[in-house]
């Protein structure tokens, strides 16, 4: 799959959801960013999208009704001149844009995986290990 496209294929999504995903956690370490959709009245699972080796991100702090989307060739070029990433490993990387009703945002990182499972939110140990893989990209 190729990244950096025209305007007209970054309209696709990659990933749509209408539930409301929250910034769950950011992990420096392993350069992990987690947004959850916790259980509600219409899910009794969490739903979590786990972006991993990120480089880059603008983030809004809830996103309602989600969409992620390959950024357009311009967006991608301005993300990956902020990322400081060099321009030897760029083509590694995906160029994500965050849509949704409550805001906007991206990221820069080399897989996402929407994992559903588990009724509490914060698990035994608040981590991903028991949930199901539903989707996943990587470059």
């Amino acid at each position: 799959m190729t990244i950096h496209s025209d305007n007209a294929a970054s309209s696709t999504h990659l990933f749509r959801s209408e539930r409301t995903f929250t910034v769950w956690r950011y992990g420096v370490g392993h350069s992990q960013l987690l947004l959850r959709a916790v259980p509600d009245g219409a899910n009794t699972a969490c739903l979590d999208l786990l972006f991993e080796d990120v480089k880059a991100m603008q983030l809004v702090t809830h996103y309602e009704s989600i969409e992620l989307h390959p950024a357009g060739e311009d967006e991608a070029q301005q993300i990956l001149d902020f990322s400081g990433v060099a321009s030897t490993w760029r083509e590694k990387y995906l160029v994500v844009s965050l849509r949704s009703r409550s805001g906007s945002g991206f990221v820069l990182c080399r897989r996402i995986t929407a994992l559903q499972g588990g009724d509490d939110p914060f698990g035994p140990h608040g981590g991903i290990e028991e949930r199901d893989v539903i989707w996943s990209i990587r470059r």
